[in-house]
């Protein structure tokens, strides 16, 4: 927090649309099963997951003292949610303001997956890396989880 100060004092402020400040964190790590149901129950047993029917839901702070969640979870192997791309696995970063994101990614020329959802628990999008993987964007209401 002092480096940031010292270098706002002399450098400037930081652009708030800049690459560094599109992910506030990971919000959530995906990947097919075979048996997820299965699977969570190991993790809950071994390892001490808190575990529901989809994963698990670990709790941390940001920079601001807000409590925040990273989901951990199992998709059963014949999933199509993480189509197009054909990997056994999709990341899910958390992202402050979607919608804009999501603009300024199309005028970048990133491929948008879909359109953008909104439930009681966040907004989403997705989008292509230049791999094919697919990437979910979730602008989160943690609430909603406690």
């Amino acid at each position: 927090m002092i480096v940031d100060k010292i270098k706002a004092k002399y450098f400037g402020q930081p652009k708030t649309d800049s690459v560094e400040k599109r992910v506030t964190g990971i919000g959530g790590i995906f990947f097919k099963s075979k048996n997820s149901k299965e699977l969570v129950a190991w993790y809950g047993k071994h390892l001490g997951f808190k575990t529901d029917d989809y994963g698990s839901t670990f709790w941390w702070k940001d920079n601001n003292g807000a409590d925040c969640s990273t989901q951990w979870s199992p998709f059963a192997e014949d999933t199509n949610y993480f189509a197009p791309s054909e990997k056994q696995f999709m990341q899910n970063f958390r992202v402050a303001n979607l919608e804009k994101l999501l603009r300024q990614l199309e005028e970048e020329g990133v491929t948008i997956v879909g359109e953008m959802e909104t439930f009681e628990y966040g907004s989403f999008g997705w989008i292509l890396d230049p791999e094919g993987n697919k990437i979910e964007l979730w602008e989160p209401i943690d609430s909603v989880f406690k």
